[in-house]
């Protein structure tokens, strides 16, 4: 018995060792499927690969799901025209608020809108859709402008109502102007909703959302933003805590989620108008019009925080308007989602970016200006074409107005996009109507007061950008080149790592491992 056991404990170490073989090769097919794109950041790695925990794993699927509602909303405006031209009765006109604009024909035909406000928070699209705000707390109305105590501020005051612990409706009593004396640290599950008033906020640090998640930033205007600290601020109405030197940006997002900025008029700030950064994700920035400043806004922290990777953004019916240099935005890492915004010209360039960001715009409308060397959308930032070659930059039904230009790269010339885009080039063809409305309602400084033109640019015509079908640039063509891979692969992509996490002979290796495993220490003598 002895002698036997002796001859048995040598084979036991050699079945470990075919088990752990069998499940490292399993384990090293499936890493090589979830990895096939190298070092890019397409979506057949990013189930794989979620360093965030409000992260998307298919942010194609977001994408598809922004050009739905775009599409149904469009169908609906087109479906009145059709009726009236039908009709010879004297009928309506087509009521002005159905643009074809996803978010505003979600609220703003309710002739009672201002009795349901809260359910603007329905109405959000893209990798901020679901954003709450304070939906289901209770309002609270701002009937004080003033701002004299950071850090203990009076009742009334959109200061005290940003920091308080519930979920809050914040509304406004009257027109106001708000000149800050610090950043306004605002907390989770707010919405500061200026619809039916006109609300300036102004002044020293502005609106900073930093680690707390579910905010609207609704309807009003944000500018002349400086820089401030070094000072108490209370964050709620229990903490009071030491303030180190803003930045001075007109909105600041960091380490947050489910934001979302809405018809807002930001301009002539210090720093950013907009900076979403240190892993925040679940971002909608639509609608708003952005005026006379340098560097816009700036997507990721630092090109070495890798953090960011997770950070998604869409970017949708925004007017980027006159005075703009750069940065419309400025990305690193992440997925950045650029659909159905107005650029009415720049001085450096439009997109930018570094640390291998993925940006897929679609349907836009790029007016370059008149110089000749700005006529370029995109800017890789102190990257050399060695490197940027691989990154997922893609250009879809874009127009390019006065010279403009877009140049793609990574996944943007390949098919790997292609399931993604069904936002059509007549999509960027009305890009006045759906962005007819960015800003503050009403604001005589948006598309409908600032009037006109700009010099050396033509209105009108312009080229289209589409994206490549199966044969990459140049090739496949038509739409029998683009095959069907069945429900799934039309949601997510042909080549989703869902698809590859699914295969069976993974599936099959696996179990045969844990076959081995169980059945050796059981079967041995």
């Amino acid at each position: 018995m002895v002698a036997h056991k002796r001859i048995n404990n040598p084979q036991q170490p050699t079945y470990i060792c075919i088990i752990l073989f069998c499940l490292l090769v399993s384990l090293s097919h499936l890493g090589r499927a979830s990895s096939s794109s190298s070092t890019s950041t397409s979506t057949s790695t990013s189930f794989f690969n979620l360093s965030l925990p409000h992260q998307h794993p298919f942010p194609e699927d977001v994408v598809l799901n922004v050009q739905r509602k775009l599409n149904d909303s469009l169908y609906r405006r087109n479906l009145l025209t059709y009726q009236q031209d039908g009709d010879t009765t004297a009928s309506a006109p087509i009521p002005s608020c159905i643009t074809g604009n996803p978010i505003d024909d979600c609220w703003r035909c309710d002739p009672n809108w201002s009795e349901n406000r809260q359910r603007l928070a329905d109405c959000s699209i893209g990798f901020g859709q679901g954003t709450l705000g304070g939906k289901g707390g209770r309002f609270y109305l701002v009937t004080d402008s003033s701002d004299n105590d950071a850090a203990n501020p009076i009742p009334g005051t959109l200061r005290h109502a940003v920091i308080q612990p519930e979920p809050l409706w914040i509304v406004f009593s009257g027109d106001m102007g708000i000149r800050l004396k610090h950043e306004l640290i605002i907390g989770s599950y707010k919405t500061i909703d200026g619809r039916g008033t006109n609300v300036q906020i102004t002044g020293h640090g502005c609106l900073t959302i930093q680690q707390v998640s579910h905010v609207i930033i609704h309807n009003v205007h944000i500018h002349h933003c400086k820089p401030s600290g070094n000072t108490l601020v209370a964050s709620s109405p229990t903490h009071v805590g030491f303030r180190g030197v803003s930045d001075g940006d007109g909105i600041s997002v960091s380490a947050s989620h489910h934001i979302w900025v809405d018809h807002c008029s930001l301009g002539y700030c210090m720093d950013g108008l907009i900076d979403v950064i240190l892993a925040s994700t679940a971002v909608t920035i639509s609608n708003n019009y952005f005026y006379h400043h340098d560097e816009v806004m700036l997507l990721g922290h630092d090109d070495r925080y890798t953090a960011d990777s997770g950070m998604q953004v869409t970017i949708a019916f925004n007017h980027f308007g006159e005075g703009l240099v750069q940065r419309m935005p400025r990305c690193r890492h992440g997925y950045i989602h650029v659909v159905n915004n107005d650029f009415t010209a720049w001085q450096m360039y439009a997109i930018g970016g570094s640390a291998n960001p993925t940006i897929n715009s679609q349907g836009n409308r790029y007016t370059a200006p008149i110089d000749p060397n700005a006529k370029q959308v995109t800017k890789r930032v102190d990257t050399n074409e060695k490197h940027w070659e691989k990154w997922n930059w893609r250009t879809e039904g874009d127009v390019m107005v006065n010279g403009a230009f877009f140049v793609p790269s990574g996944d943007g010339v390949s098919p790997a996009f292609a399931r993604a885009t069904s936002v059509q080039a007549k999509a960027a063809a009305i890009i006045d109507q759906l962005t007819v409305n960015a800003g503050v309602f009403g604001d005589p400084s948006g598309r409908n007061g600032q009037g006109g033109g700009f010099p050396g640019i033509t209105g009108g015509g312009g080229t289209i950008t589409r994206g490549y079908s199966k044969g990459g640039p140049g090739g496949g063509g038509g739409s029998d080149s683009d095959s069907d891979d069945g429900l799934f692969s039309m949601i997510f992509g042909s080549n989703t790592s869902a698809a590859v996490a699914l295969r069976p002979v993974k599936v099959w290796s696996i179990l045969f491992s844990l076959i081995l495993l169980w059945y050796f220490p059981h079967h041995t003598r």
